[in-house]
């Protein structure tokens, strides 16, 4: 067994299967969480795929508890879940659009946190990082309600570090500029994505932030915009 546990959740993502293969090859174990998530999606013997999602307070606290029969302890959450919506104004936005939107960014996040929050307390130590988006500090037109959710993730990931910043637990979120994902280059094909951010480098980032080495780094809010500034 791997001395550190790494929980990834959207672990087989466009974003999510690069940092789960890094923290694999960094020596954690990693547990897998997606809803459709199998255990030879990676083939490396300290991946565990944990089917489950995390769109209810019971569902995320089922999927932890889970975690903690079977490995004991978090050492690491890595929270990748999310999703975009885009293409209309402000007044032009639904509440079925805003609603999604929160639910996606906001609400995983604050499900899962309540999940992990008091076993990294009962354990003394623990690293929390998310990943927001640009868009949470330098909004554009036409993406209101996704801009919204990912500023509002980050007040939350900030509140979470000083809250918990006595009990041995770092919280840092990520502020991708747009990833060169599968699904990024086909709902853009025309782009140019030699200026995108590179999944690897946001795993690379991921890495550090949960060694040692940053420990005394929380509450930061990282951009990580690539060429495109």
């Amino acid at each position: 067994m791997a001395a550190r546990i790494a929980l990834v959740t959207g672990a087989n993502g466009g974003l999510g299967s690069h940092v789960t293969r890094a923290l694999l090859d960094a020596g954690y174990a990693v547990i897998g969480l997606a809803p459709k998530i199998r255990a030879g999606d990676f083939d490396h013997p300290h991946f565990t795929a944990l089917p489950a999602s995390i769109d209810g307070l019971e569902a995320a606290q089922k999927a932890v508890e889970t975690v903690g029969q079977h490995f004991g302890k978090i050492d690491l959450l890595a929270h990748l879940v999310g999703g975009f919506a885009g293409g209309s104004s402000v007044a032009e936005t639904d509440d079925a659009t805003f609603d999604r939107m929160f639910q996606m960014n906001v609400y995983s996040a604050f499900h899962i946190l309540r999940a992990v929050i008091p076993i990294m307390r009962q354990a003394k130590t623990g690293r929390i990082i998310a990943i927001g988006s640009r868009a949470a500090e330098d909004p554009g037109p036409g993406v209101g309600a996704y801009s919204a959710s990912k500023a509002a993730l980050v007040s939350l990931i900030r509140t979470v570090a000083r809250e918990i910043k006595h009990a041995g637990i770092t919280a840092n979120v990520i502020l991708p500029g747009t990833m060169d994902t599968p699904a990024n280059r086909k709902s853009m094909p025309d782009a140019d994505t030699s200026k995108w951010v590179q999944p690897d480098s946001i795993a690379s980032l991921i890495v550090w932030l949960a060694s040692d080495a940053a420990k005394d780094v929380t509450g930061a809010v990282i951009p990580v915009y690539g060429m495109d500034l």
